[in-house]
């Protein structure tokens, strides 16, 4: 073998150790991508936009794969999770359906319908009312003439959610200000008793509400437990 031989067999020999060298810096390099992006995941972003409130079918939404450390921690992986349920705000074409937004179902019986309301965070319930317990709802009235008095507008509801504290300011008088510490409470009302209970709220010095022992909420506690006083509180107001 001359040299020119022998120089061509090394650059050959060379050539090869440099291949396989190559062949494992890409492998490697291939492997450590994939343990970065993989395992793939399910999840599922809004096909053409999504209005606040509405109910989201199966074609309002589009099934997309993405590595799970990409994958946003509050998205929704289940379609179940979210055919059914309202959006509890306006969901843009593209975004990936999260758990935080959609409305929670509702917990209401049929002949329930939830109210709104905020009681002072002192005297209302002081942090001892909590979803799921009983609750009285009594106003304080103060007519123009006469001594002030408190009427049960509605007895043994439901209460749904507890908001927390929240800061308010009011005007009691023209040239004074003060600030007040609210709950925002939900109830499950009847539909009769949310009539009394809107009335009072906005009519009425305050709304407190009484909380119940357990086991009371069946009690009919002399009377009706879910009944309403709407005609003697208008009389008492007015």
């Amino acid at each position: 073998m001359n040299p020119r031989q022998r120089t061509g067999v090394l650059l050959m020999i060379g050539s090869a150790l440099l291949a396989i060298v190559l062949f494992f810096v890409v492998s490697n390099y291939v492997s450590g991508v994939n343990s970065k992006v993989a395992p793939m995941v399910t999840a599922y972003s809004v096909a053409d936009g999504i209005d606040a409130y509405q109910v989201i079918q199966s074609d309002d939404v589009e099934e997309v794969e993405i590595p799970r450390r990409y994958l946003p921690e509050a998205a929704v992986t289940n379609i179940d999770d979210i055919v059914g349920r309202r959006a509890a705000f306006n969901i843009a074409q593209g975004t990936y359906i999260g758990s935080d937004m959609l409305r929670p179902n509702s917990s209401l019986g049929d002949n329930e319908r939830e109210v709104a309301l905020t009681v002072d965070a002192k005297t209302g319930i002081a942090g001892r009312v909590a979803p799921g317990d009983f609750v009285d709802v009594i106003a304080v009235l103060q007519p123009e003439e006469g001594p002030a008095s408190s009427q049960a507008v509605a007895r043994s509801v439901r209460v749904v959610s507890v908001g927390g504290v929240e800061v308010r300011t009011e005007q009691p008088s023209r040239n004074e200000l003060q600030e007040r510490e609210v709950i925002p409470v939900t109830l499950a009302l009847t539909p009769e008793q949310t009539y009394a209970v809107t009335l009072a709220d906005a009519t009425a010095v305050t709304v407190r509400l009484i909380g119940l022992p357990d086991g009371l909420e069946s009690d009919n506690r002399g009377g009706e437990p879910t009944g309403t006083n709407t005609a003697i509180l208008q009389s008492q107001i007015s």
